[in-house]
């Protein structure tokens, strides 16, 4: 039998890791420097899917949209009660995404 107790502190760390600070998910990003605004989405816990137009270095493009934040999560049991009563359950997040356009003209 694998290490529930182990594995729910593994799910509990990351799930506080990837916790946005505060309503910092929810505030529309400013439209702007890209290694900023890809920096920000990053440290709040977002892989970044970037599209882009033009072909300029990523320091000369200019972010114009930001959409769909996608948040995966799992719910997991712990606890070693074989029968499954009195047992708990963490839900943890896997996975967060979220799309950047750019424009990178020339």
């Amino acid at each position: 039998m694998p290490n529930v107790w182990g594995l729910a502190a593994t799910a509990a760390a990351a799930a506080a890791l990837l916790a946005p600070a505060g309503a910092a998910a929810a505030q529309p990003v400013q439209q702007g420097n890209a290694f900023q605004t890809i920096g920000q989405l990053e440290a709040a816990g977002y892989d970044v899917v970037i599209d882009r137009v033009g072909s300029a270095p990523l320091g000369q493009c200019v972010v114009t949209n930001v959409r769909n934040p996608q948040t995966v999560t799992q719910t997991i049991p712990i606890g070693d009660n074989e029968d499954g009563e009195g047992r708990d359950f963490i839900t943890i997040i896997t996975s967060r995404t979220i799309s950047v356009s750019l424009n990178c003209d020339v």
